[in-house]
């Protein structure tokens, strides 16, 4: 079937967590050292629908909120981006999902999850809107959805729909190994979707993870190959990307800038070229094309790490297009 869903021309629907992260006011101290905390939205599905709509694309998010301030907050924040909420559901009996989050003095990354169960975890298949699904162009998901059920079914279900209706499927795994119950259940269900995506993204860490090899050669990458692929992905922060079709492969460089905080940066990749193949998936045949898209998305992941937090850091169509062009 031809890819490409049959309604709305360029949609792009992405399924998954919306949460809120609190962020402390200082840099470089533990969760438990930091003297407060700003609350910032995110979840990596939305921070991509987002990015879409930020660069002048058409966008709806599919997950389930809770019937709370944060939940009403959220749907907001997407409807203020011009983000439809139309695949968006609340449950009166769970609590919006939280997340705190901080960049230790090392540069590492440190979480804590507030999720037992939240409400994006309660979403059931029947909660779907199908025909929103089969409207998109793309249909863009994660990992963190495949956790537990009833989620996990519905994530199922709706890739099924999505993909019986030709849309192109496009995955970014997302790792979070605190929210799963080990790392060997992390790969397996990691695993378990990844035949059926189109376009996957993965970053240096992730290839890392899903290969056992502390390597980003070629040959690593191409061991997460597989026939049914158009497109395999691989950030690697500020030496830029990576990218592998059947016909071509090659790297495209970064963008150097001034980064403050690296929050949200592969969501805005993800989004900006999302945003180019939605205009023409014919794009992923065509390495030059091809390239241009990549770098317009590095571009879109640059300037997200000049600002902190991961939605109010996403760029405008404007400032990813200044920044390709003057470097």
């Amino acid at each position: 079937m031809a890819i490409g869903g049959a309604g709305d021309d360029g949609l792009v629907v992405s399924f998954g967590e919306m949460l809120i992260d609190f962020v402390p006011t200082v840099s470089g101290v533990s969760l438990a050292e930091a003297p407060g905390f700003i609350k910032a939205p995110g979840g990596a599905p939305a921070n991509v629908a987002i990015a879409v709509a930020r660069l002048g694309g058409r966008a709806a998010f599919m997950g389930k909120l809770g019937d709370d301030e944060f939940g009403r907050m959220l749907a907001g924040i997407l409807r203020e981006n011009g983000v439809s909420d139309d695949g968006v559901t609340f449950d009166a009996g769970a609590r919006t999902a939280l997340a705190f989050v901080t960049l230790r003095a090392n540069g590492e990354r440190e979480f804590m999850f507030y999720r037992n169960p939240s409400a994006d975890m309660l979403l059931t298949p029947a909660e779907l809107n199908l025909e929103l699904i089969r409207r998109a162009t793309v249909f863009h998901y994660g990992s963190i959805s495949l956790i537990t059920d009833p989620c996990r079914s519905a994530h199922l279900k709706a890739l099924e729909v999505a993909k019986e209706a030709g849309v192109l499927l496009s995955y970014d795994p997302n790792l979070r190994l605190p929210l799963w119950t080990s790392a060997a259940a992390a790969k397996e269900q990691i695993m378990s979707v990844w035949d059926l995506a189109d376009v996957i993204k993965i970053s240096d860490v992730e290839l890392e993870f899903l290969t056992g090899k502390d390597s980003m050669e070629d040959e690593v990458a191409l061991t997460l190959w597989r026939p049914s692929l158009k497109l395999l992905l691989v950030t690697l922060g500020e030496r830029g990307c990576k990218y592998y079709t059947k016909d071509f492969r090659g790297a495209v460089d970064a963008f150097i800038v001034e980064q403050v905080d690296t929050t949200g940066a592969g969501d805005a990749f993800v989004g900006a070229l999302l945003c180019k193949l939605v205009d023409d998936l014919s794009i992923l045949q065509d390495e030059k094309r091809l390239r241009e898209a990549l770098r317009f998305a590095n571009a879109s992941g640059a300037i997200t790490t000049t600002k902190k937090g991961a939605i109010p850091a996403l760029p405008s169509l404007t400032e990813a297009l200044a920044l390709v062009e003057t470097s």
